[in-house]
């Protein structure tokens, strides 16, 4: 999996580094067929911005969320982040469940 993580009018600290590689480590948990990751942050007036960008093969799951903290933004996203993925997993082990059937059935 590789990993891109952009500071946008804010400078990426190894303690924000850290806390994205171990909340992504959760999604990883879910889906081991992560291809590329894109970590946006940025800072403007009202609160901090995070963005992502998560590559899988035939699929790109995009999400962003604002909170007034950095790592609450980083909490968020990845939360966002986990229910798409473990939705199109659920959606994508049914189809293939139901495939199974139909070859069984015949």
């Amino acid at each position: 999996m590789n990993l891109s993580l952009i500071g946008h009018q804010l400078r990426i600290t190894p303690a924000m580094r850290r806390k994205v590689v171990r909340k992504l480590g959760r999604i990883r948990r879910h889906f081991n067929h992560v291809v590329d990751v894109q970590i946006t942050l940025s800072a403007n007036r009202v609160g901090q911005k995070a963005e992502a960008s998560l590559h899988l093969p035939g699929k790109v799951f995009h999400c962003e969320c604002e909170q007034p903290d950095c790592y609450a933004a980083i909490d968020v996203l990845v939360d966002k982040l986990d229910r798409q993925i473990l939705k199109y997993k659920d959606l994508h082990s049914a189809r293939a469940k139901a495939r199974t059937a139909r070859r069984q059935a015949l």
